[in-house]
């Protein structure tokens, strides 16, 4: 069963008929006799097999004239891990039109980011995702208007603009064609509410959700200024494309429900950032991964089996600006993690936007690649080689020559990367992972991973744990990672497990 236009429509109902979670935002079923789509675990009783149609996305469903379900609201769900998997043009264009590329830059920019012409583009997503990009644009901002009409005080006129509507009009006949129900109706149901000032939204994601050790590995490998993070709790700045922002994340392991969800509190200084920053949030919760496919995968094995069945749903670490991985991933080339935050402060501290946040500690954004590009080796706080090397990247980030954004071809992405003086297949490969959610990406040569795999014997074979390797990766550093996110690295500093 894959995210495409050709699902398998036998395994699907399967799905519907067991209520299956694992399956929500896979696809999504839309039933003819009440002109609905409902997500598979939808609690209605299920519908004959000759009364459904299975769609990608929800745009198709929209694009097929059903509405949502007022019940199970299927658009409140993780995307589909499949994407990630693939990494196909599709995959690549949805996670830009979650980030408002569509209302930024409009139909061209998408399809100049990923390097097809817009009819082209257009023809390859109604093929495989039932929609074509304005119209999986306008089932984006559908859903987050939604969700900050049942979530927050914001006045409707600036939930519009914020979900990326341009105009009132707009907003109130796209809402009232997809739930059937106004602006203000759906207010009426809301259950919680924001205080003035924040945007408080409860990000969608699978189960089991390990989000403790999610939590541990951002808070050791934090930057002073850009993040902090605290007992159940990790916040950072974010360069948004209107302006700076911040966000609070509650981490908490969730370990029932099939589907879940992390609250994010969010202080954005232009509401149009708002589905940019709840998308690249998103993305460093890696929300969209299917923890049942990966441990499954996993816990079988004979050496790592014990780790994924000690920590299920054990996420890998994503990002909310590629560009400040590959940066901070060069700054950690053979240091310790202790040492790799401290240079990066001192960095953030000399070089880096001051912000005004309501976190104490967030005072910075990270430096851009433009101001890296302009700075002499020989000033920044590390051996020359590695200066020029930093240098080198941010200059080929800030001409393009590299591209980190949501919509980067992987393979095309790492051989510009390789082409980097001081760049080698360790960074390379790190920034896939984690600039770029590989889920597929092993560090054979990484030190602390060697020494982890000696101490628990047995024979490891990293093409077994394909096509999850990257999983497999973060339970190994996991067991290195101190457990308690308000204190400093002690006694594990001297490792280096990823910058």
């Amino acid at each position: 069963m894959t995210p495409t236009g050709h699902l398998d429509s036998e395994a699907c109902y399967r799905a519907v008929r067991s209520r299956d979670r694992r399956f929500d935002g896979v696809f999504y079923t839309a039933v003819r006799t009440t002109g609905i789509y409902c997500r598979p675990s939808c609690p209605a009783r299920t519908p004959a097999p000759a009364n459904v149609t299975f769609h990608a996305t929800a745009a198709s469903a929209h694009a097929a004239g059903y509405r949502a379900c007022k019940r199970c609201l299927p658009d409140a769900t993780p995307g589909s891990p499949e994407w990630d998997l693939a990494a196909d043009v599709a995959g690549r264009a949805m996670r830009l039109i979650a980030d408002g590329v569509v209302d930024r830059e409009g139909v061209d920019g998408l399809a100049r980011r990923v390097g097809y012409t817009p009819r082209h583009l257009g023809r390859l997503l109604t093929q495989e995702l039932g929609a074509a990009p304005l119209a999986l644009a306008r089932a984006r901002r559908a859903q987050s208007a939604r969700v900050l009409i049942e979530t927050t005080d914001l006045p409707l006129t600036d939930v519009a603009f914020a979900a990326g509507f341009s105009s009132v009009r707009q907003f109130n006949e796209t809402l009232r064609e997809i739930y059937a129900a106004s602006p203000g109706e759906l207010r009426g149901r809301r259950v919680t509410t924001s205080a003035r000032g924040t945007v408080t939204v409860r990000l969608p994601v699978r189960t089991p959700f390990a989000g403790r050790r999610l939590l541990d590995f951002l808070a050791y490998h934090l930057v002073p200024g850009v993040e902090v993070a605290g007992p159940g709790w990790y916040a950072r700045t974010l360069d948004l494309p209107h302006g700076p922002g911040s966000v609070r994340v509650r981490l908490a392991d969730i370990t029932t429900g099939g589907v879940g969800a992390v609250t994010a509190e969010f202080w954005l200084d232009d509401l149009r950032d708002t589905a940019a920053a709840t998308e690249r949030v998103r993305r460093l919760l890696d929300a969209d991964c299917d923890p049942g496919a990966v441990d499954g995968h996993l816990s079988d094995d004979p050496v790592l089996g014990e780790l994924a069945r000690r920590t299920p749903g054990l996420r890998v670490p994503g990002q909310v600006d590629g560009d400040e991985t590959a940066v901070r991933t060069v700054i950690g080339q053979q240091v310790s993690v202790l040492g790799a935050r401290t240079v990066a402060g001192r960095m953030v501290a000399d070089h880096g936007r001051r912000v005004e946040t309501p976190v104490p500690g967030l005072t910075h954004l990270f430096p851009d690649a433009a101001t890296l590009a302009a700075l002499d080796p020989a000033s920044l706080p590390m051996p020359r080689a590695r200066g020029r090397a930093l240098v080198g990247l941010a200059t080929a980030l800030a001409e393009g020559r590299v591209v980190l954004d949501r919509g980067a071809d992987r393979d095309d992405a790492r051989g510009a990367l390789l082409a980097l003086p001081g760049i080698g297949p360790w960074t390379a490969d790190y920034v896939a992972m984690r600039a770029l959610g590989h889920p597929d990406v092993f560090l054979p040569t990484d030190l602390a991973v060697r020494r982890v795999l000696q101490g628990l014997g047995g024979d490891p074979d990293p093409e077994r744990w394909r096509p999850w390797r990257s999983y497999a990766l973060l339970h190994l550093w996991n067991t290195l990672v101190p457990d308690n996110p308000a204190v400093a690295p002690t006694t594990t500093g001297d490792l280096t497990c990823g910058p």
